[in-house]
């Protein structure tokens, strides 16, 4: 049975490279954690091979992940910082930032490659991100009416 696709397996690995990040040295950092910068260009590799990208594209994805990558990494960071144990909230900052990327990939993907994007496990991430934010809704609304 398949509980996680790919692209899932790739954000819970991210996610968690990201909060375990901040506790490691400097100099294990160098070592053994790919940077913000080294994990765009994979991705961007990969979708460029995936996708069939032309290098503007490429040039445009890679430079939307460094930026978008550093600035997640940087936001996980305030929060293991600010001592927050909530994994939920760290949900929240990585279904923010991975939305944020998926409405700059929309903008840089013809139409072809959005849809092999989406049928690539983009659309099942974006299903999921959508539910987690209606159920959050939810319970919002809930609470005011208490």
């Amino acid at each position: 049975m398949k509980i996680f696709g790919f692209k899932s397996m790739i954000l819970a690995v991210m996610s968690i490279l990201f909060v375990s990040q901040v506790s490691l040295s400097a100099q294990e950092q160098d070592d053994k954690i790919p940077t913000p910068e080294e994990m765009a260009a994979k991705e961007a590799d990969r979708l460029a091979s995936l996708l069939k990208l032309d290098p503007g594209q490429v040039f445009y994805v890679d430079s939307t992940l460094q930026h978008d990558y550093a600035a997640w990494q940087a936001e996980v960071e305030k929060l293991q910082k600010s001592r927050v144990s909530n994994y939920d909230i760290y949900n929240d900052v990585r279904d923010k930032w991975m939305e944020q990327i998926d409405n700059t990939y929309r903008k840089i993907f013809n139409d072809t490659q959005w849809a092999a994007y989406l049928k690539s496990g983009a659309g099942k991430n974006q299903k999921a991100r959508e539910k987690r934010k209606a159920k959050v809704e939810k319970a919002n609304a809930t609470r005011q009416e208490k």
